[in-house]
């Protein structure tokens, strides 16, 4: 009874200690030269209150020490220690303003070794933030930015290794949300979204662990949209075959390539060689932890890959395969608008001006203009003798009996004309 009481008390102790040792954690002093410069003793007494878990304190007196000397060398590891005073505080405040602090650190102090540290801490402040993969997937997005900024500003950072993990579990999560989209479409019937899903899927995300179903899905699909759609489902059940060999579907994708008349792929040794590993070194979740997982927020990554290079290309936006594409028009107009310079002699410059042109041709009509009529304007005298008179109306002359009508005579001089 007394061991059962020592070892529970014993392990009541190593779980506190363990749950209070990120607060309290040492933390490392980049500079550990000894001397009694008042910037140093600031320093100094700053990293004690963050190792206490005084971030306010600490902050307060690394800004003293900022604004007092601004020459002194403790400067960029003053700056530095204030955004990891907000990093151990935690809470949404505190890592916003932690990332905004690691990137002003980035941005001054480019090249220091503490630059990789600071970009490694942004993709972990949005990798600890991740949700399951039915959720909101907007701190994946982040953290998969942050992630391969480091991969692509420090490439030869001690902290690569580790963020290539991250990133390979980030995209698990990003594949298994696109996963779940095409399962959705796929058992509702919609073929043509559940293959867009899955083709995205395996162009975009060739390690996620459900590539090989994916692929199974996406043919079978397009097998059901019709003989137009015949070689799509080939060419999956093909990739099938060629990149996941060792696949529960392989030997049935072999199968329904040669039903088909299509030829069937060799396993490329790579993907062999790949999947071998990935299957020994891939761990499965304890029966705790699983009894458990319904009550994280955090997505499950125990099935990403180990091995392998992430996808650093951004996935693209894959229109339906039965969605029609525009075909040029007679002007070549093919519905997307692109934009050139213009090289060569334009209109504007072989052409006359069609202003001028214009100008020349109003002012040769104008001065060929008829002049006024020549009768006199009637002047207010008049029209105010004539206001109120009713107006006569004209008479029009009679004909004289001699005059006829024109058609009338040319009749008579026609019929007169046989008598003579």
């Amino acid at each position: 009874m007394v061991q059962k009481w020592i070892s529970g008390t014993a392990l009541a102790a190593a779980l506190l200690t363990a749950s209070c040792g990120f607060k309290h954690a040492k933390y490392e002093n980049p500079i550990t030269k000894d001397t009694q410069q008042p910037d140093k003793i600031l320093f100094d007494k700053a990293v004690k209150d963050i190792e206490k878990g005084r971030y306010e304190v600490a902050r307060l007196t690394l800004n003293t020490l900022i604004n007092t000397y601004d020459t002194s060398e403790y400067l960029a590891k003053a700056k530095l220690a204030i955004a990891d005073s907000w990093y151990r505080e935690g809470g949404i405040q505190g890592l916003t303003q932690a990332e905004a602090e690691y990137k002003d650190f980035i941005l001054f102090y480019p090249t220091m070794e503490e630059a990789a540290e600071s970009q490694k801490k942004l993709c972990d402040i949005h990798y600890k933030q991740m949700e399951k993969a039915d959720r909101d997937q907007n701190q994946v997005l982040r953290a998969e930015q942050e992630c391969k900024q480091l991969l692509t500003q420090f490439p030869n950072s001690k902290y690569v290794p580790a963020t290539e993990q991250e990133l390979r579990n980030i995209q698990e999560v990003l594949a298994d949300s696109e996963m779940g989209a095409g399962t959705f479409y796929y058992k509702k019937g919609s073929w043509a979204a559940a293959a867009n899903r899955m083709t995205g899927i395996g162009e975009t995300y060739p390690l996620y662990s459900r590539a090989d179903e994916a692929l199974w899905m996406e043919a079978d699909a397009y097998g059901h949209m019709g003989p137009r759609f015949r070689q799509k489902s080939g060419d999956a059940l093909a990739s099938l075959v060629r990149n996941y060999p060792l696949s529960d579907y392989a030997d049935d994708a072999k199968k329904k390539l040669k039903d088909m008349e299509l030829e069937v792929p060799e396993a490329d040794p790579a993907a062999v060689a790949r999947m071998k590993f990935e299957e020994e070194n891939r761990t499965k979740p304890g029966m705790l932890h699983r009894s458990t997982a319904w009550m994280k927020s955090s997505p499950e990554t125990s099935t990403a890959a180990k091995a392998g290079a992430p996808q650093m290309t951004n996935p693209k936006q894959d229109i339906p395969a039965n969605v029609p594409v525009p075909v040029a028009d007679n002007a070549g107009f093919a519905g997307d608008v692109t934009v050139a310079p213009v090289t060569g002699n334009s209109a504007l410059d072989t052409k006359p001006d069609a202003r001028s042109v214009q100008a020349s041709a109003d002012g040769s009509s104008a001065g060929s203009a008829p002049t006024a009529s020549a009768a006199t304007p009637q002047t207010s005298e008049d029209n105010a003798n004539t206001k109120g008179k009713p107006k006569k109306k004209s008479k029009k002359p009679k004909p004289s009996q001699n005059q006829q009508p024109a058609p009338q005579a040319q009749a008579q001089q026609q019929q007169a004309l046989p008598q003579q």
